[in-house]
């Protein structure tokens, strides 16, 4: 047990992952066939489905994911006025904002672009006969109008107790350009502020201790009752998918970070362990979030004041690993249904998937709403996405990791072109160490 504890953060959450998985696969074979399997007690049973899988693990992940999602909303408001506030120059806003959302909108164009291509080279719908009972109901998309109008609440409160990510960045940047407008007063609210961050951040310290825990909990429900026959059915799918989002993760990141930056992608990779761990683990950019800002500041050297700003757009509107699946899934589902896409249809996908993903930041289910907007777009049915369904829930994980890496990436372009990063964090290995070890030594 002593052994245990000496890991680090992210040993431990890897042993706690690879547990879960293993704990899965012997529950799934104990219960193939069977509803459920009961284990003999002396006087009574106990029934491994009802107790573990639906009992244990449902509660214990659910409480994990709970944990981390309840910091969300306070750690990006907090953290947003903080930075907003220390800004001198108010402008300097527009600057953060529009090399961010450029950055964004960039990436995800070129991830979608390398999985149209991919699959395009591999053709992993020929040969797949569609299900007849394949059915899937398409949620309507908020037009471009309501978007905007909807970024403004009308009751910030509410925005936060709703957890409307792009309401609440921008309630948080109004009021810290207010703050840092309103003198001597806002400088005493600044330093209740800077207070709150600071215990918040240890908060978020104090629940990464449990995120092993958390994470046994997550990999061993999942898979448990993930369907493998249906993996084994669309493996060439999958494949495809997972190979495009490793590409874009390692590859692409790398060279745009070599490229606007000058760093060293190695060491940015090494850094992002921890975060793209928790990320697979959880599949949600926002519940991450927490671990993805004290990852950019405090690993990577991306000042605060930056880091705030780009890390919640970045949980919002990035969606470089929902592009590259749905990219894939374009080309996939036009050739099970037999329909022949032209190069203007592909440039069409790549356009509505990129704007769609500012469009349809905080939408509940947003991948498969942007798929369905991308599909109808070139006259494919969206009844195909019954088919991709029930592997996309493994593929959400990958994803999801490989957005958080997006964020961080682009953190680290902006604030490097805004003078407000530093090298020797950045460089410096131990600086990752030294956070495992803070971590270590408050529990």
């Amino acid at each position: 047990m002593s052994k245990v504890r000496s890991l680090s953060l992210t040993s431990r959450i890897m042993v706690g992952m690879v547990l879960g998985v293993i704990v899965g696969f012997i529950f799934q074979a104990i219960l193939a066939g069977e509803d459920d399997f009961l284990i003999p007690l002396g006087l009574f049973s106990l029934p491994i489905k009802a107790f573990f899988v639906d009992g244990i693990f449902h509660v214990g992940g659910q409480i994990f994911i709970a944990s981390l999602k309840m910091l969300v909303v306070p750690l990006v408001f907090v953290s947003l006025v903080c930075g907003t506030c220390s800004l001198s120059d108010p402008k300097k806003l527009g600057r953060l904002g529009g090399k961010s959302i450029l950055l964004y909108l960039a990436t995800t164009a070129i991830a979608i672009t390398v999985a149209i291509t991919l699959a395009l080279l591999v053709n992993p719908g020929e040969g797949i006969n569609l299900p007849s009972d394949a059915n899937y109901s398409a949620k309507e998309a908020p037009t471009l109008a309501q978007v905007i109008i909807g970024m403004f609440p009308t009751n910030p409160i509410d925005a936060m107790a709703s957890g409307n990510m792009l309401q609440v960045i921008v309630f948080a940047l109004l009021f810290g350009v207010a703050m840092a407008l309103s003198g001597k007063a806002g400088q005493r609210v600044a330093s209740v502020f800077e207070d709150l961050n600071t215990v918040i951040l240890k908060l978020v310290t104090l629940l990464m201790n449990i995120a092993p825990y958390g994470v046994f909990f997550l990999m061993a429900k999942l898979f448990t009752t993930i369907d493998l026959k249906l993996i084994k059915s669309l493996a060439l799918y999958f494949g495809v998918v997972v190979f495009a989002l490793l590409f874009h993760g390692f590859v692409n990141y790398s060279v745009l970070l070599k490229m606007f930056t000058g760093l060293n992608p190695v060491m940015f990779l090494k850094k992002m362990k921890n975060a793209c761990l928790f990320a697979f683990s959880t599949s949600s950019s926002s519940a991450t979030m927490p671990i993805t800002l004290e990852t950019a500041s405090k690993k990577l050297g991306a000042h605060n004041s930056v880091a705030s700003f780009t890390v919640p757009l970045g949980a919002t509107i990035n969606m470089d690993g929902t592009a590259i699946m749905q990219g894939v899934a374009t080309v996939f589902i036009a050739q099970v249904f037999s329909v022949d896409l032209t190069i203007s249809d592909y440039l069409m996908v790549i356009l509505t998937a990129t704007l769609a993903s500012v469009g349809t930041a905080g939408v509940p289910g947003v991948g498969l709403i942007m798929l369905a907007m991308v599909l109808n777009q070139v006259g494919l049915p969206v009844e195909g996405i019954a088919i991709i369904i029930g592997v996309d829930r493994l593929l959400d994980m990958t994803r999801t990791a490989v957005n958080v890496t997006g964020d961080c990436m682009v953190t680290c372009v902006v604030a490097k072109s805004e003078g407000e990063f530093d090298e020797d964090v950045f460089n410096d290995p131990n600086a990752a160490k030294d956070l495992e070890d803070y971590h270590k030594s408050i529990k």
